[in-house]
């Protein structure tokens, strides 16, 4: 018999995502360090059972953030959501220059914008700016907001027209919202598939449970 809820398809790839920052030139990885997310790098490439991630989801309370496991409670909480759930592009609300480079990227795949990410040069301020860019959709698409659908959405675009302020971005509370809809989806309108980073949700757990009960002076920093 089928199991409940069977997942077709969990996008969250650490072993991509480890390939890549392995074959990525010194220069554009100080550029991702500049960005903040130098901490990806050091994700190992897990190959993570899909039945685990499925638990997962399904033990994920909704409307109380809280995941129930035999091992305890724990309770998801961002420092800030400052959104229901994530913001889209509106076109028609974009400036004249906006509007091109949101053309320049509407439909691309996660492919084409992997190889774009690899080849495209950083030698001058204008190519650095396109690189910042192309690795925010990428970084979004292969890990902390992916989706069952493989070409960039309207989600996933809203931060590359806010570069001054990316490293502020509120990306927890981005990345919860979007798991949290995910499940919503999976869990009441019975998808099969579910959108987002179900390897974060799986990483809070482990930090979680392995310091449950410790007073906060002896707990590790969070991931």
């Amino acid at each position: 018999m089928a199991a409940r809820n069977q997942t077709k398809d969990l996008k969250c790839a650490t072993h991509l995502l480890s390939d890549k920052f392995r074959n990525m030139t010194e220069e554009k990885k100080a550029i991702v360090r500049d960005l903040g997310f130098g901490g990806l790098m050091h994700i190992p490439p897990l190959r993570v059972h899909h039945q685990l991630l499925r638990e997962l989801a399904n033990n994920f309370k909704l409307g109380e953030n809280r995941l129930e496991t035999g091992y305890g409670s724990f309770k998801i909480t961002p420092r800030k959501i400052e959104n229901l759930f994530p913001q889209k592009v509106e076109y028609k609300k974009l400036s004249e220059d906006d509007k091109i480079i949101f053309r320049r990227f509407q439909g691309k795949t996660l492919k084409s914008l992997t190889d774009e990410m690899m080849d495209i040069g950083v030698g001058n301020e204008e190519e650095r700016l396109m690189f910042k860019r192309i690795f925010i959709l990428y970084i979004q698409m292969a890990f902390l907001l992916p989706t069952t659908i493989n070409k960039i959405s309207p989600v996933h675009l809203v931060p590359i027209f806010e570069m001054d302020g990316i490293s502020e971005r509120n990306w927890g509370g981005h990345v919860l919202t979007f798991i949290v809809k995910g499940i919503t989806d999976y869990k009441e309108k019975k998808k099969k598939a579910i959108d987002g980073c179900l390897f974060a949700l799986m990483i809070i757990y482990f930090h979680l449970s392995k310091n449950k009960g410790k007073k906060r002076a002896e707990r590790p920093p969070k991931p």
